[in-house]
């Protein structure tokens, strides 16, 4: 019986992977928007954000924003005055996207398997694309210019651009009165739609909440409570839903053992995605690995950040 050698196994690989790149790794525009859909899918605060494909590594986004009345009293076939003409506050918001790198090592084990099964091609493409999509979300929500990190230095995430509204919960756990706070911190213009609003925060926090209301003995407290098993329904707050994020930080503060919380339209989230994604793949004979290295370049910005309120130092630990 004929034993297959790495150096064929590595081969194989090679041949098997070497679609999914083109002219110097450079996906194609399909597997690229295949590429852009499945980190979507497979993100909680991405997938509901507004995502921009780049098609060069800067985009600026128009921001047109009327900040108070446009309506007036009016007179027919009369023009408005010119003092009683509305004018829109313009700005732009530049998304300036920042190069992020990934190196994956497959060992010759791994590749027989998968190469026997004839899915080597979609499963590297799958789960390695999941695994980037839980990584752009954590830098899209941590990232800090600050920090002492490499990765999360490269620009702010959502929860350091939140400065205008603030709600300090002072240590004490999610509860509905902070979000009560942080609903009545936010700017009366940027409640008009409630339906689009939602409250971001970490995934212990929302027990809390839950928590919280489950101890009422209403109807409320039996959705805290969640029915059948694997069935918890969303909870909410004035018909607003706290939607837990499994990436959003539970060690901050001096005891590491604290969280924020986010008040916002999730759409005021933009996150541009250059569109020249590259997926590059070597083999090294000697280890016996197939190397994929995937590169792309992100950013993200609030297109009005004065339409987002934040509460800070809310416990996450037991206390």
């Amino acid at each position: 019986m004929r034993v297959t050698t790495n150096r064929e196994i590595l081969t194989k690989a090679n041949l098997e992977l070497a679609d999914l790149q083109s002219d110097g790794g450079l996906l194609v525009p399909e597997q690229a928007r295949r590429f852009m859909r499945i980190l979507i899918l497979r993100s909680v605060v991405i997938g509901m954000s507004t995502v921009e494909p780049m098609k060069s590594p800067r985009k600026e986004i128009d921001k047109i924003n009327f900040g108070s009345r446009v309506l007036r009293a009016a007179s027919p076939g009369v023009a408005l005055g010119h003092n009683d003409r509305s004018k829109p506050d313009l700005s732009k918001v530049e998304l300036d996207s920042k190069l992020f790198k990934a190196e994956v090592r497959l060992n010759n084990e791994v590749l027989e398997d998968s190469i026997e099964q004839g899915n080597l091609r979609n499963t590297v493409m799958q789960e390695l694309t999941k695994a980037v999509a839980r990584d752009m979300e954590d830098m899209v929500i941590n990232g800090d210019t600050d920090s002492s990190v490499p990765f999360y230095a490269q620009f702010d995430g959502i929860l350091k651009q939140a400065t205008s509204n603030v709600v300090n919960a002072n240590g004490a756990k999610l509860s509905k009165s902070i979000l009560r706070d942080l609903k009545k911190v936010m700017p009366n213009q940027f409640l008009v739609s409630p339906s689009s609003m939602r409250y971001y925060t970490s995934v212990d926090a929302e027990i809390d909440f839950r928590d919280s209301i489950a101890d009422r003995a209403t109807d409320l407290g039996d959705v805290g409570f969640g029915g059948k098993v694997g069935s918890a329904p969303t909870v909410a707050y004035t018909g607003i839903p706290v939607m837990p994020v499994p990436i959003f930080p539970e060690n901050l503060g001096a005891n590491t053992n604290q969280t924020n919380v986010l008040f916002l339209d999730p759409k005021n989230v933009h996150i541009g995605i250059h569109r020249e994604i590259r997926m590059e793949t070597d083999k090294d004979i000697s280890a016996g690995q197939v190397i994929i290295v995937v590169t792309l370049r992100f950013d993200t910005r609030y297109a009005h950040e004065p339409a987002v309120a934040k509460a800070t130092n809310v416990l996450t630990g037991v206390g």
